[in-house]
């Protein structure tokens, strides 16, 4: 019946149908930028521009401003020299050069005292080559490339002790890495030191090395090998039935050493 009220007194709620679908809510469009915040950003930015073009303008516009004048007008320069009498290699190229560049026989060790001198002064090449390689003709034949330089040497004799060291300059850093590293690779075999040596203390292995006979029938030998920049230094000590001390050989390559 229409209007009816139930004996609760509450209305009854009307029945949904269910073909009709539920409607969502309508949600509140987002709120656009207001245009005052563009503006004002479009504004800083043209007058940002404008003021440097402005600047260019009015500088560009004035007379260039005059330095202030130098302390000294003319400065003093040495006048350049002709060669004559008195030039040497060292003087044209004084600030390039390095005291290997000199006599290098200067830079050998002095002969120690109570030593008797056996010989200082420069070796040959091609004696340097038959005094080195099994087969000097090669080894000459290099040389005339012009990787060694000069070899400069000095020996002495103190009582039972033998020693002679040379000095192998190249004219490149590689040509004195490469005889270095040839020299080193076969000490130690049977035929030679017989063992793989010691590092020269301060120095890396591959820059410094020493090596005492393992095996020695009468004469004693050790050898030592060291490189600093194009030069080697290379130790040849003998004792006569005597064990040679290698810290004895070794404290001789460091002296060296420090010459160079």
């Amino acid at each position: 019946m229409e209007n009816q009220i139930q004996e609760s007194g509450t209305p009854e709620t009307p029945p949904v149908d269910p073909a009709i679908p539920d409607v969502p809510a309508p949600t509140r469009a987002p709120r656009r930028r207001g245009r005052t915040t563009l503006l004002i950003a479009a504004a800083l930015v043209l007058g940002a521009a404008a003021g440097t073009v402005t600047g260019y303008a009015v500088q560009y516009q004035r007379p260039p401003t005059a330095l202030p004048p130098l302390a000294q007008q003319k400065l003093d320069t040495p006048k350049a020299l002709a060669p004559n009498d008195t030039t040497t290699a060292k003087s044209v190229n004084a600030t390039r050069w390095h005291k290997t560049d000199g006599d290098l026989t200067e830079l050998l060790l002095p002969v120690p005292d109570g030593a008797k001198a056996e010989g200082a002064g420069y070796i040959p090449l091609d004696a340097f080559a038959v005094g080195y390689f099994q087969e000097p003709g090669g080894a000459l034949a290099d040389f005339a490339e012009g990787r060694i330089r000069r070899v400069a040497s000095t020996s002495w004799t103190q009582g039972q002790v033998h020693a002679e060291i040379q000095l192998v300059q190249f004219r490149e850093r590689a040509g004195a890495e490469d005889f270095q590293r040839g020299q080193s690779e076969y000490m130690p075999e049977a035929d030679f030191a017989g063992n793989r040596g010691v590092a020269i203390p301060g120095v890396t292995p591959d820059l410094g090395h020493v090596w005492v006979d393992a095996k020695a029938d009468g004469v004693h030998g050790a050898r030592a090998l060291a490189r600093r920049g194009d030069i080697v230094v290379d130790i040849h000590y003998y004792e006569d039935h005597g064990k040679i001390a290698e810290a004895d050989v070794i404290d001789l390559a460091k002296k060296q050493l420090e010459r160079l």
